[in-house]
């Protein structure tokens, strides 16, 4: 089933600061190589929504809701709503998240 896939605010801003940290510290190519994939592989869950798992740090708060795939350190939070889906953060797999997530999501 194909959905419409929509961001939230904070995950475009997620997106933008990944963007400008790489910008800012390795190289435009590198920056513009990333956003592109992780656009690409947000993009890319219109099709393949159903594939991703539920984050380990929300396991144990029973919350199944949200969904996350992977592309390199980065780990795409989303959750699915009929015929949509909703990217509500992109993060940085190597930081700690728990907090983060949980502050997030589960508010």
């Amino acid at each position: 089933m194909k959905r419409k896939v929509e961001y939230l605010p904070q995950a475009e801003e997620d997106i933008f600061e990944i963007y400008k940290y790489i910008l800012f510290n390795d190289c435009r190519e590198a920056a513009d190589h990333i956003f592109e994939k992780l656009t690409e592989n947000c993009l890319n869950l219109s099709n393949i929504a159903d594939s991703g798992h539920c984050p380990r740090e929300l396991e144990t708060v029973n919350s199944d809701q949200f969904l996350e795939r992977h592309f390199k350190p980065y780990r795409i939070i989303y959750e699915i709503e009929k015929s949509k889906v909703w990217i509500h953060c992109v993060l940085d797999g190597r930081r700690d998240l728990q907090d983060l997530l949980e502050r997030r999501l589960l508010r």
